[in-house]
């Protein structure tokens, strides 16, 4: 194997700080990419969609699970995918394995989900072999992969449901943009986030309480109200912000994360 060459601190430093400069200008460019991104026009989902869910039918909507935004990535996995009905395919799985508990994202108002062609059965039995069981999986039951440009190939689609429930799709990548989906590291957080519609923002559930309108947000009226925590929420948001007494109806490994904060 041939290496880099072996230099001073001097000509260390030098060379950093020379790669420094194109590393912030790819920085930026990746920042100025997201921004145009959630600036993408937006189209109506008109057609009507079913799944099947563990507990039965659903449609596109119920996808959501109320919140505003969904991301759906097409998992293959199903008959005539090697390896099935024992596995799926490895660079889908790769792509699932980097997905961590959804949380952070539920809290940002989105939602992440696998739709495949394999019955619920055999989801359920693997997503308990392969440690997936926190992610929402269905089966696709209609057009809906070929409609969205996923039938013959993985990909990551983008929805957004506004006031009335209309269904809107934002965003779509596949080959090599999917890939950064699936990349150990910091990079695999940031295409859920980019493909947002609403980009960015900071978890609602972090986000400062304002105080009541013609009130002195100086003066304390009394103990403050303890919040329960939204669904989904991590036990770093509970540390942040619950009393020393924990909260009622959290798990007895949660209560004790409580307590010890």
């Amino acid at each position: 194997m041939k290496l880099p060459p072996v230099v001073s601190p001097q000509e260390w430093t030098a060379a950093r700080e020379q790669l420094l400069v194109k590393e912030k200008e790819l920085t930026h460019a990746r920042d100025a990419l997201a921004a145009e991104r959630r600036r993408m026009p937006r189209m109506a989902v008109e057609k009507e969609y079913a799944f099947e869910a563990p507990d039965g039918p659903a449609s596109l909507l119920d996808l959501f699970e109320g919140r505003r935004q969904l991301i759906v990535y097409r998992f293959f996995f199903e008959p005539g995918v090697a390896g099935w009905p024992e596995g799926g395919c490895p660079g889908c799985s790769w792509v699932a394995d980097q997905i961590t508990h959804p949380a952070h994202l539920n809290a940002r108002d989105t939602t992440i989900a696998l739709v495949s062609r394999a019955p619920q059965a055999d989801i359920e039995r693997w997503k308990a072999r392969m440690g997936w069981e926190v992610i929402p999986w269905y089966t696709l039951t209609d057009d809906f992969d070929a409609d969205f440009d996923v039938d013959e190939w993985h990909g990551t689609n983008a929805f957004f449901r506004d006031d009335d429930d209309q269904v809107f799709r934002t965003y779509f990548v596949d080959g090599r943009g999917d890939e950064a989906l699936g990349g150990p590291g910091p990079t695999s957080t940031s295409p859920p986030s980019d493909a947002r519609r609403t980009g960015r923002t900071r978890p609602r559930a972090t986000r400062r309480p304002r105080a009541p309108s013609g009130s002195d947000a100086t003066t304390s009226t009394g103990p403050p109200k303890r919040r329960r925590p939204p669904q989904g929420t991590s036990t770093r948001w509970l540390r942040a912000t619950a009393p020393r007494t924990p909260p009622r109806g959290l798990s007895a490994r949660d209560r004790s994360k409580v307590i010890s904060a």
